[in-house]
């Protein structure tokens, strides 16, 4: 594929906007544009909608035995795994990822469509005994149609997977819209799909941005499925959408998370998944480890601890194979990053190390950062920060840990050290 210009995926056909109008995409490594994405607006959603509908009815698709829509996702699946290299460099370089990171990541990715080509002639109806007798009930599972994937920057690959496999399984088309600063690596997934054999229009992807593009998608009377992941602020529009049109939505957004650590805890293995949990992707994943909640009998020595790790993490080039952090995504939020530490730094939390955007790197990088906090109620203990931001907090007994670990409106994950 071309690095300067990229191209939708739309009822079969390789596309730029109806108006032609792009936007730039750039390296968060070096800041650098490296390439020009179609900015689709409402009639690009319609076209792709429009073929996605048309394709849910078609014999080509609708009249597949769950067994051959099987083999379909099996050999994408294959194809995956014959292109992870390629697959992991697009993604690396859009979205800033280390480049060990997103062969990790993609390597699992065939295994999402295997599985899901095995359970695609497994979901069947049931018959059920009735009240009178020669009668009985069936059942039916039957696929709902066009699905809308609504997909952040952080991990677009695997967050497409895990919605893709299980869609096509099921019998339904699918409509994805990518984030405006991580497209690059899911417009090649789609040559995968286009080399796997799917009808035309079963798989279609638009680029753009949420308030046109994603808005439009998510608006479509024909959209009767929405899987989004993404902030809470997108998702509040995403629900209004989906109501208007009773479309089923599953949503996956924000979190706020706990590692927990008891004073009997192995510290050299809580330490390894505390620093790990929180600055893996710099960070920006919805289940980091952003709140620490250390019992108080060890809190000097984990603190020490956490910062000599800390200040020995290697920042760099996603690209080179040494490099432990790389940048943040995007400079929008590397700025709100910085500035939520700044705001905890006037309410007092203590910067332990970091603290300060890298100045004297290219590209977008924001040091790993230990807050002491001395109230759970700080906003930054509070808001989610998606940035490599770990804010500390002691707690004194079990139930004061606790206590503190649900003292959010986040869910999602938590860690507990103890023996």
């Amino acid at each position: 594929m071309s690095l300067d210009t990229l191209t939708m995926f739309i009822d079969g056909e390789w596309r730029g906007a109806r108006s032609g109008a792009t936007f730039e995409s750039y390296n968060p490594a070096t800041g650098d544009v490296w390439c020009q994405v179609p900015n689709a607006d409402e009639a690009d959603v319609e076209d792709a909608v429009q073929a996605a509908h048309r394709a849910f009815a078609s014999p080509e698709w609708s009249g597949l035995t769950a067994t051959a829509r099987g083999k379909l996702l099996y050999r994408l699946g294959q194809l995956i795994s014959e292109n992870a290299e390629t697959l992991a460099q697009l993604e690396s370089r859009d979205n800033g990822k280390l480049i060990r990171e997103t062969r990790g990541q993609v390597g699992y990715l065939p295994e999402f469509f295997y599985y899901n080509a095995g359970l695609a002639d497994k979901v069947v109806g049931e018959t059920l005994p009735l009240d009178k007798p020669d009668l009985f009930g069936a059942t039916m599972r039957v696929p709902l149609g066009v699905v809308a994937a609504i997909i952040p920057w952080n991990s677009p690959l695997y967050l497409t997977a895990i919605k893709l496999a299980p869609a096509l399984a099921a019998g339904n088309t699918i409509v994805i819209k990518p984030s405006e600063h991580a497209s690059a690596s899911l417009i090649e997934l789609m040559r995968l799909v286009e080399m796997a054999g799917f009808p035309k229009g079963v798989v279609n992807l638009v680029t753009g941005f949420g308030p046109s593009t994603g808005a439009a998608l998510t608006a479509h009377p024909k959209v009767r499925k929405i899987a989004f992941t993404g902030g809470s602020g997108a998702a509040r529009h995403v629900v209004r959408n989906s109501a208007e049109n009773f479309a089923k939505l599953s949503l996956e957004l924000g979190g706020k998370s706990p590692n927990i650590l008891f004073e009997d805890a192995d510290l050299d293995s809580a330490l390894n998944g505390v620093v790990a949990g929180i600055f893996a992707a710099s960070g920006q994943s919805c289940v980091a480890g952003s709140r620490l909640l250390v019992q108080r009998t060890i809190l000097n020595e984990v603190l020490d601890r956490l910062r000599e790790r800390a200040a020995t993490i290697r920042i760099g080039n996603p690209a080179d194979a040494d490099t432990e952090m790389g940048p943040i995504a995007t400079e929008a939020q590397l700025n709100q990053i910085d500035q939520m530490v700044t705001q905890a730094r006037r309410d007092g939390a203590e910067v332990l190390c970091g603290g300060e955007r890298l100045e004297d790197q290219d590209g977008w990088y924001y040091p790993p950062t230990i807050l002491a906090c001395h109230s759970h109620q700080m906003p930054i203990v509070q808001e989610e920060v998606f940035g490599p931001v770990v804010a500390v907090i002691p707690f004194d007994d079990e139930a004061e840990a606790l206590r503190l670990a649900n003292d959010t409106e986040y869910g999602l994950a938590a860690g507990i050290w103890t023996r």
